[in-house]
Order: structure tokens, then C-alpha cells, then sequence
């Protein structure tokens, strides 16, 4: 599941959340969004299952994808939509491009 909220003029939090029968030890999200660091995105336990929050700018589609103990690659089955990738497989989408990127306050 992905859940987006709107957090500042060009900014959207994105929340990834597994669910809780997913059985590997560390799931790290990587994706256009962190520059696919295999790192920089741990999801973290949170009694229903795993999540991982990150800050995106609004307009914008993000190829993305879970990496399960560093060498399992998997989609995100309910994202926004697939792009196939240069390795034969396909990249989850995060599409941001129906959340408009707001004016900063005070700019009609």
C-alpha cells in the first residue's frame, strides 16, 4: 500500500507499507527517489508490518522497487503503474503527477 499526503507547497510524503506476512529480515525501499540507494530507506517494523516514509516532490513520477535481505528484488503490486527496466523485469511506478505541485503561500 502506498499512502500520499500532500506535506508543503512541492512536497508529498509518501508512506510504503507491506504487510505483515511478508517474512524477510530487512526490506529496504530504492528507488529514482533516493537515487537507488540499497541503504538509505530501511522499512521498519510497525505492528502491522513493515513501512517506510520519504518526502517527494509533487508532479513527478518515481520508479521504484523493494529490495528484500540485499539481494531479492520485488514489485510494489499496488502501485501506480510498471515501466519495464533495462534488466528484463519491471520497475513500480509512484506517480505523483495527479497531486499538483501548490504555489508557496502568499504567491496568487
Amino acid at each position: 500500500m502506498i499512502i500520499k499526503r500532500c506535506v508543503g507547497p512541492r512536497e508529498v510524503e509518501v508512506t510504503f507499507r507491506l504487510p505483515s506476512e511478508v517474512s524477510f529480515e530487512r526490506v529496504h525501499v530504492v528507488g529514482d527517489f533516493n537515487g537507488w540507494s540499497r541503504t538509505a530507506t530501511p522499512m521498519h517494523s510497525d505492528g502491522d508490518g513493515l513501512s517506510a516514509t520519504v518526502v517527494c516532490e509533487a508532479g513527478v513520477r518515481y520508479r521504484y522497487r523493494y529490495l528484500a535481505d540485499g539481494y531479492r528484488w520485488a514489485n510494489d503490486w499496488q502501485a501506480d503503474d510498471y515501466i519495464p527496466n533495462q534488466f528484463g523485469g519491471e520497475d513500480s511506478v509512484l506517480d505523483l503527477t495527479a497531486l499538483p505541485a501548490r504555489p508557496p503561500v502568499g504567491t496568487d
